[in-house]
């Protein structure tokens, strides 16, 4: 509702008719760059208006697990988690993509190859190990990790039907925040869409992997050419914003504000200090928890993994 309603934030497909026939119309992974704070809200909104946001999944780090509203609500929707350890792992994931193998309804499973957010820093790293595997070098994306996707692949191949393969940039050499779509800032975010039928990934590991590195060969030169013309290749398409995300916004608000409010002029109109004080508290430990919250999509607070630590533990 922030993104499409209050931001007023626009998003825009490139791709071709046949690919935007199929969309929330089969089982997909999306494979999306990691390198904004919002670049899960735009893949939230384009779930919303294909009518698969309630059966879209990730391979999300385990810490989100502990996040209060968004990490419980995860858990239950079954979301797959991670320590972004293989060994450990394993078989945690496998499990969790197996349950979802007879899903019943058309499933978009998120992955961000790249394993964590884009950054100078990582970008930095990720280079040096790429350059002591012998793999070309990346200059707007990190070395994709290869075990989640070639698991993904395998354990899925046979109820997955495609790979989508999503490119994010934003027009005008923006870097949008989530606190940017709070204040009400309008952004517009363009997605290069590329469909590939699983049948084309290979069976064996090895090549998978092979096959991903190539990807994010070419995703890379998407986002050059995007830097230089301002636009994707491909068609483009703006899918039509729904009423349902306002809807249910207001709804809610309407049930929970309304004796919130209530209760509010109660507490200033009972006189108590102490119950004023105790309420005052009370809001801003909420606020702080918010800021908290905000603060995990935040770069910069980002997490130490894929910086030179994690380098010297490999």
């Amino acid at each position: 509702m922030l993104l499409e309603w209050w931001s007023c934030t626009q998003c825009t497909l490139f791709a071709d008719q046949a690919t935007m026939d199929r969309l929330g119309k089969e089982h997909a992974i999306i494979i999306l760059n990691h390198n904004f704070e919002i670049d899960f809200l735009c893949g939230w909104t384009m779930c919303e208006r294909f009518g698969v946001l309630g059966s879209s999944k990730v391979l999300a780090k385990r810490e989100l697990l502990c996040v209060p509203l968004i990490g419980w609500t995860w858990y239950f929707l079954e979301i797959v988690f991670c320590k972004r350890k293989w060994e450990e792992d394993r078989d945690t994931v496998i499990a969790g993509l197996r349950c979802l193998a007879d899903y019943p309804e058309y499933m978009w499973f998120l992955l961000y190859c790249e394993g964590t957010r884009f950054t100078e820093k990582k970008h930095r790293v990720s280079m040096e190990v790429a350059a002591s595997k012998g793999l070309p070098p990346l200059k707007h994306h990190l070395l994709p990790r290869t075990k989640g996707f070639t698991t993904a692949v395998q354990c899925l191949r046979g109820t997955v039907a495609a790979i989508y393969d999503v490119t994010l940039n934003f027009r005008g050499n923006k870097n949008p925040s989530l606190l940017g779509i709070l204040y009400g800032k309008k952004y517009e975010a363009d997605m290069c869409l590329r469909r590939f039928p699983l049948e084309e990934i290979p069976q064996d590991e090895k090549e998978a992997a092979q096959w991903l590195h190539k990807l994010y060969q070419e995703k890379d030169a998407l986002q050059e050419t995007y830097n230089q013309k301002g636009v994707f290749p491909g068609e483009p398409f703006r899918p039509a914003r729904r009423p349902w995300t306002l809807l249910n916004f207001l709804f809610w608000a309407t049930v929970l504000l309304s004796p919130l409010f209530r209760f509010v002029l109660g507490v200033f109109a009972s006189g108590s200090p102490l119950l004023i004080l105790t309420f005052l508290g009370f809001v801003g430990a909420a606020s702080f928890g918010v800021r908290r919250l905000i603060g995990v999509t935040e770069i910069e607070k980002g997490s130490s993994y894929g910086n030179q630590e994690f380098k010297k533990k490999e």
